[in-house]
């Protein structure tokens, strides 16, 4: 796999797994850390989605890519 593939992939399963945390704590399902100021904002639902969004594009763009 070539280097430029593979860092695409790790990237994109980051902004993937980071945008799934930021959506859970935005809609209070995740509640750790207690004192997060993340907790139950809505806003923070909607960038969680477009960073797991752009994260699984990546990961499909890196997928694509030859080699």
């Amino acid at each position: 796999m070539r280097p430029a593939r593979r860092l695409l992939m790790i990237a994109g399963a980051i902004a993937a797994i980071v945008g799934l945390f930021w959506i859970g704590q935005g809609t209070g399902i995740v509640r750790w850390p207690a004192s997060s100021f993340m907790i139950d904002q809505y806003n923070w639902v909607l960038t969680g989605t477009v960073t797991a969004v752009a994260g699984l594009v990546a990961i499909l763009i890196a997928r694509r890519m030859r080699g």
